[in-house]
């Protein structure tokens, strides 16, 4: 007897629509289905759901994924390439970290603005109003700035914004 996926959802800890869409996707195979037309899972793609939710965990997309399970499926080659996709995922938290230490320091320059208490004049709302250089990088305002250091948020590294 196959598996439902409401069970399927419950014993992988994905919900129902994210299953339909792995499905349509293509990294789980089309179920069987019963008679009724309820769709009908085996262990297998409990496994695979599971194998799937530790990639996205991990920060893999979804064509990473599909290559991850084509390659699991059929090991016919070199798993080299494997220690490259992780090292350029190693390589992106690399990034994320630097940017959110960049973004740390930039929280603490605008806390040291104003010191509470007050009922007006909040140093912390006078610097965001501000277009002025920003008190932790010297960067300018990208309001004013037609090229040079990205806006503050930006996508880029902060060595960039440097």
């Amino acid at each position: 007897m196959g598996i439902k996926i409401g069970k399927l959802a419950e014993m992988s800890g994905c919900q129902v629509v994210t299953i339909r869409y792995y499905e349509k996707e293509g990294l789980l195979p089309v179920p069987d289905r019963s008679q009724n037309n309820y769709r009908l899972y085996s262990e297998n793609d409990v496994e695979r759901l599971h194998f799937i939710r530790r990639c996205r965990m991990h920060g893999m997309n979804l064509a990473e994924i599909r290559q991850l399970l084509a390659f699991k499926d059929n090991p016919t080659v070199s798993c080299d390439w494997i220690n490259s996709l992780v090292e350029k995922h190693i390589a992106e938290v690399e990034r994320q970290i630097a940017a959110l230490r960049h973004l740390k320091s930039h929280l603490q320059a605008l806390l040291r603005q104003c010191p509470g208490g007050r009922h007006e004049g909040c140093g912390i709302i006078a610097t965001l109003t501000e277009c002025g250089d920003c008190p932790c990088c010297g960067s300018s305002c990208s309001l004013h700035k037609a090229e040079g250091t990205p806006a503050h948020g930006s996508s880029k590294s902060p060595e960039a914004a440097k």
